[in-house]
């Protein structure tokens, strides 16, 4: 019932920045969390940030607090994800993901962000 598609993510050098982009679209109006997760090769898929649609409470994994800024425009139901000072163990697959009362849970089909020299 909801769909979600992620964009801008690509190759970046350390230190470097990219923001990404979820675009949210089918039945949004019972959507009430919406954040990013993000999964490595050979690694379980980890929470990188949320924010709730109505307050946009933050919540950030610590391994990004300061360097990842998640944000989101509800006019648009849009989500993005920020990432400064982008390291190496950054390189991922990430994915948008949105939570609603009447939907369940939504998942994008994922986004590479490779951070390499």
């Amino acid at each position: 019932q909801v769909q979600l598609v992620e964009s801008g993510g690509g190759l970046v050098q350390p230190g470097g920045s990219l923001r990404l982009s979820c675009a949210a679209s089918g039945s949004v109006f019972s959507i009430y969390v919406m954040g990013w997760y993000r999964q490595a090769p050979g690694k379980q898929r980890e929470l990188v940030a949320t924010i709730t649609h109505s307050e946009g409470r933050t919540n950030y994994a610590d391994s990004v607090k300061g360097r990842f800024t998640i944000s989101r425009d509800n006019a648009k139901n849009t989500v993005y994800l920020q990432m400064n000072s982008l390291k190496p163990e950054d390189t991922a697959v990430y994915y948008c993901k949105t939570s609603g009362t009447a939907t369940g849970d939504a998942w994008g089909q994922g986004t590479q962000v490779t951070v390499s020299s």
